[in-house]
């Protein structure tokens, strides 16, 4: 497989199913951030020590692959003539989103109820951990742009949404793993 095609010199890419758009258009930009968010992710699981929450994050990796390849692919796009799907492969599901969600419930249970806002930092992967959840916001946002203009699958909507809360509480887990206090946001009174 080789790595440079030569056909994006003029500032264009071809979607999944071959349309061309420019490197600009919001649907790059979609699954573009999806995969500055993956390589976060690979960093803070480069980070990490603990084997099981490793596991977790390499699966979230592989479905944020699945969610940018249906990002990739124009809903006019998604079936070939036949009828034929052809993203022929495993699609982010309501299970997918379910196994966010227990991850978060899970950690949640070990965690002190929050009284305030938490400031990111602390330590190096929680602070990882908050630049991932905004990074996941941020395609969130583009994701939600897209669907106003073209189709986006809910479910992957609902997986960032619930994938940026599984990183906030990460942040949250991993400060009180690493005995870190959390940087609670207390205003100054005027």
């Amino acid at each position: 497989m080789k790595i440079y095609t030569k056909t994006g010199d003029k500032g264009t890419t071809a979607l999944f199913g071959g349309t061309r758009v420019p490197k600009h258009h919001l649907r790059i930009e979609s699954y573009g951030t999806v995969d500055e968010l993956n390589s976060y992710i690979g960093l803070i699981k480069d980070k990490n020590t603990e084997e099981s929450l490793n596991k977790t994050l390499l699966k979230i990796q592989s479905d944020l692959f699945i969610l940018g390849a249906m990002l990739a692919t124009p809903p006019e796009k998604e079936t070939l003539k036949s009828g034929k799907e052809r993203l022929n492969i495993h699609k982010i599901t309501d299970t997918s989103i379910q196994f966010l969600e227990d991850n978060i419930d899970l950690m949640n249970e070990s965690l002190p109820q929050m009284t305030h806002f938490i400031l990111p930092g602390g330590h190096e992967i929680v602070s990882f951990c908050h630049i991932a959840r905004c990074v996941c916001r941020r395609a969130e946002r583009l994701s939600v742009a897209l669907n106003e203009e073209e189709a986006v699958n809910n479910t992957v909507l609902m997986y960032l949404n619930r994938l940026s809360d599984y990183l906030f509480v990460l942040a949250r887990k991993l400060s009180k793993d690493l005995k870190v206090e959390e940087i609670k946001w207390i205003p100054e009174k005027l």
